[in-house]
């Protein structure tokens, strides 16, 4: 597939859709910003992770699945989590606040998982939580420090913005227009106003580490940095696992992402000091070759805020009794560049569509190939939607088996579905109908009166399922425009 239909990406560096060219095909590696785990991951939390999902689902299937590593890192330094921490001491709570901090984090990645399992999205090869690369950070802080891009002032370290010619190029903004339109940080002890911290000091009543510049703990955007470099570079290196093209590109990997909102200044910092920390005065390193970001979530047409009370968690719609597929049918409907409007038609939309899917492929084997026009949707900007769209087409053709060969490589697991999947139901309720109608069939080939068949058969064509009838026997299978709720009182 890569030499016959190459996958496109849109690189936000350098704002085009370019074709992915892997640094190393046996050693594509990719790094996702993960959550900061204070609480329940948000809807809009969900949009990267699925995204993501379905990119290295399709990478593992070009380049084999040994050959990609995906890391999808854990934020659990934060302000947030150590209040939460901190009223957990107050309360009597044993143990040290770093112990508690770790003990609130592990909860909520805990709940993480079990949000993200329920929407089909495969855990990454790593997990790092920002806790475990310290060392790591302080490392490449010092480093910073030695090469002039970094300064101590008053038990802080900041990045010298200014130092690194390139700042911007990612947001596509000047430095002067970042402090013109940007909310920054004013504190006396900075050279710049764009400056940004990479260390900053903790009081005793804070979750803190030793370092060469006082008990603390890290600024936000060196967590990244860090932990990319390690796994993706330095890791890979001492097993020895690089290829001589890799080698050449020291520091490098392929693809970096999350939502557009951590364009500026999240991804532009992590640029700038993992680019300085690495390149000395003969030689420049890069970082990501390419740069993923996906657009915004709305909810009926409007930004999803607690202020508009249309704010809600991925656990909500679960407990509400959303499927978890569903959520990811509707997520994966709109191009990952395009902002996502999640709404109740959608999700009912979503409901029959799967619900029709299910019906019409169960008890049945997946193509052993994957259709060519599905796999040239998604190496086309992972065009999702487009995707979607084939999965359609597949049904109205009735190449079942295919199309189940088709959702399974986009997530969609049916054979792990617990009992409350609506497609469960509505599959025994087919079942179940078929059964009426090849009685009343039956019964009207002794009577001469077809007029109950032919009001369950409109009935059920009305509903949106096929009726096949036949010397042979019944079947019914549910069409493009099923209505499963129709089926009530059937």
């Amino acid at each position: 597939m890569d030499t016959q239909n190459p996958i496109f990406l849109t690189n936000s560096k350098t704002r085009k859709k370019e074709r992915f060219v892997p640094i190393d095909p046996k050693n594509v590696r990719l790094y996702l910003c993960g959550p900061t785990v204070y609480d329940r991951a948000h809807l809009g939390n969900a949009r990267p992770v699925l995204v993501f999902d379905v990119l290295q689902r399709l990478l593992r299937h070009v380049y084999g699945a040994d050959h990609v590593t995906y890391v999808r890192n854990f934020t659990d330094v934060d302000d947030k989590i150590n209040a939460t921490a901190m009223a957990r001491k107050e309360a009597g709570a044993q143990g040290t606040l770093e112990e508690l901090v770790h003990e609130r984090s592990s909860e909520t990645i805990d709940w993480y998982h079990q949000d993200m399992d329920a929407l089909g999205a495969a855990r990454p090869d790593h997990e790092p939580r920002a806790t475990e690369y310290i060392d790591q950070m302080v490392t490449m802080i010092a480093d910073l420090i030695a090469k002039g891009h970094a300064y101590e002032a008053k038990g802080h370290v900041l990045f010298r913005v200014r130092s690194y010619k390139d700042y911007g190029q990612l947001s596509g903004r000047s430095v002067d227009d970042m402090i013109a339109g940007a909310r920054v940080e004013v504190a006396p002890f900075k050279e710049d106003p764009m400056d940004f911290v990479l260390w900053k000091p903790s009081t005793d009543d804070l979750p803190g580490w030793p370092s060469p510049w006082g008990r603390g703990r890290p600024g936000w955007h060196i967590e990244c940095s860090a932990m990319a470099d390690d796994l993706l570079w330095k890791k890979p290196l001492k097993q020895g696992r690089l290829s001589d093209a890799a080698l050449a590109r020291p520091h490098e990997f392929d693809i970096h992402g999350g939502g557009n909102d951590l364009t500026f200044p999240h991804h532009e910092n992590e640029i700038a000091q993992s680019c300085c920390a690495h390149s000395d005065n003969a030689n420049e390193v890069g970082f990501a070759n390419v740069w993923l970001h996906n657009e915004m979530l709305q909810v009926e047409g409007k930004k999803m805020s607690k202020s508009l009370g249309n704010f809600f968690t991925v656990r909500d719609l679960l407990d509400q009794g959303i499927p978890g597929e569903v959520i990811r049918f509707v997520m994966l409907s709109t191009h990952y560049r395009k902002p996502m409007d999640w709404t109740e038609k959608k999700a009912q939309h979503a409901n029959s569509t799967l619900d029709s899917f299910v019906s019409q492929t169960v008890n049945m084997e997946p193509a052993k190939d994957i259709p060519v026009e599905f796999l040239e949707a998604l190496a086309d900007d992972l065009n999702t939607s487009k995707a979607i769209t084939v999965l359609y087409s597949l049904a109205k053709a009735k190449r079942f088996d295919e199309l189940l060969a088709s959702l399974l490589f986009l997530g969609f697991d049916f054979s792990t579905l617990d009992g409350g999947w609506v497609g469960n139901n509505t599959s025994r309720a087919l079942e179940e109908l078929v059964f009426e109608l090849e009685k009343l069939r039956a019964e009207a080939m002794e009577t001469k009166d077809f007029s109950q068949v032919d009001r369950l058969k409109t009935a059920l064509i009305d509903a949106g399922v096929e009726v096949r009838m036949s010397k042979a026997g019944v079947e019914l299978v549910s069409g493009p425009n099923f209505d499963a709720a129709k089926l009530e009182g059937l």
